[in-house]
């Protein structure tokens, strides 16, 4: 009697087999390592390219360039990809792209990372929590904290409306222009001052918010109301001169009484011909 062979080898898994996917071997990093959020690594929505960049861009130091002329000359994707995966980055709120004006005028693009959008930013000094330190044991007695005395109810007092109402409504109808320039009714006290002073320099409200949102950034603009004030205070035009003394107006004609000559003279009467004549 013959035996049945099977082809499939022995060591196959089952699909089943929680072992049949990728098995790591751990190594532990004591320098030279990044640390990555699941978020970027595992997220849903960037392409492959995308979170690459992303997690090249996040090991770089602070001054380093990240421009797609840069990225081009580290990777071997071409220009078009990688400026996809930029606009994909930027889209979830993890680069940011502002264009802004240096000392000598010329304008450049400013570059911010975001680690976790949406996230508090952590203090450059801020200390790490050291591994050893535990949690009081549950056992161990609480000490009694010292009785708080209630603090008074407060009362939530509108807030004032802007005294200037041309400034206000001025700041409130950016977004009309460009929705990103959306502020807040604190905002929008907050600044009106601030516009208040264009329009008594002679600032027409028209070329006031043609300044305000003229050449923003590209993108998400997270923080608006700081963009205005930057630009309120760097931006402010100069006091219009004086103007100059117009010129004295000629003396209106005039015709003769006697001659029905034509004359200039404040008032009518007669020309100087025949006001001679008349004295004489």
């Amino acid at each position: 009697m013959t035996s049945t062979k099977s082809s499939a080898p022995s060591c196959a898994r089952s699909e089943t087999d929680p072992h049949a996917g990728v098995m790591h071997v751990r190594h532990r990093h004591d320098s030279e390592f990044t640390v990555v959020g699941n978020h970027l690594a595992q997220h849903r929505e960037l392409s492959a390219v995308a979170i690459g960049i992303g997690v090249h861009i996040q090991s770089l130091p602070d001054g380093a360039r990240v421009s797609i002329g840069k990225l081009i000359e580290r990777f071997p994707e071409g220009e078009v990809r990688i400026a996809r995966a930029l606009r994909e980055l930027e889209a979830a709120g993890y680069l940011e792209r502002r264009l802004g004006r240096i000392a000598s005028g010329r304008v450049v693009t400013r570059t911010t990372w975001y680690e976790r959008p949406g996230a508090l930013p952590v203090a450059a000094d801020a200390q790490p929590v050291p591994a050893d330190a535990q949690p009081a044991s549950a056992d161990a007695p609480a000490e009694p904290e010292p009785a708080s005395e209630p603090e008074p109810a407060q009362t939530s007092q509108p807030e004032p409306e802007p005294a200037d109402s041309l400034a206000a409504e001025l700041l409130a109808g950016l977004r009309r222009q460009d929705p990103r320039v959306l502020l807040s009714e604190r905002d929008v006290r907050r600044l009106a001052p601030a516009v208040r002073t264009w329009l008594d320099r002679g600032a027409s409200p028209v070329q006031v918010a043609r300044t305000l949102t003229g050449d923003l950034p590209v993108g998400i603009i997270r923080h608006p109301a700081g963009l205005l004030r930057h630009r309120l205070t760097e931006w402010l035009p100069p006091v219009l001169p004086a103007a100059p003394p117009s010129a004295a107006k000629p003396d209106p004609l005039q015709n003769c009484d006697r001659c029905d000559r034509a004359y200039r003279a404040a008032e009518p009467g007669l020309c100087r011909h025949c006001a001679t004549e008349c004295a004489a």
